[in-house]
């Protein structure tokens, strides 16, 4: 999805790319620089664990390169949920709530991760209130439209 990311690192990408991020497709070019300030690149290869089940969400994730599955935990062939490629963001309940994590998350194939910790989205609600909360409207909007789309999938489903 977003070829320009693949085999870039943060100090080479430029912040603009975020911008085609639906979690951060609101914000200026400005506000763009700000978040990119407070992401943390992560690196897995292939198979290695990102999270597990139960354990408490403390960054959301967006791809940079590469795959990540999503799974019951330890179980990532008879487990299998979802797989996600670049440009997707998950994990995106950590920057609500201690919650635990409801799967594990995994590389499907080495790859590169921008995470931003729930700290730093708290501090940026402290110090950038306005791309905080532009941040958690789009968050909110696309929760929303999850839970519609399981709620659809559930009703054809039953039919």
């Amino acid at each position: 999805m977003l070829g320009f990311f693949k085999n870039q690192n943060k100090e080479t990408s430029p912040p603009g790319t975020l911008g085609q991020i639906s979690l951060f497709s609101t914000l200026s070019q400005r506000e763009l620089r700000v978040v990119h300030s407070l992401l943390h690149d992560r690196r897995y290869m292939k198979g290695e664990i990102i999270f597990d089940e139960g354990e408490v969400g403390q960054s959301v994730y967006i791809i940079i390169s590469g795959r990540v599955l999503i799974c019951r935990q330890g179980e990532p062939h008879t487990g299998r949920i979802m797989s996600i490629d670049a440009g997707v963001v998950f994990g995106e309940l950590a920057l609500l709530d201690d919650a635990p994590r409801a799967a594990q998350a995994r590389a499907e194939e080495d790859s590169v991760l921008a995470a931003l910790s729930r700290g730093d989205f708290e501090s940026l609600l402290d110090s950038h209130v306005a791309i905080a909360s532009k941040i958690a409207l789009q968050l909110a909007r696309q929760l929303g439209h999850q839970l519609r789309d399981r709620s659809v999938a559930a009703e054809r489903k039953l039919l």
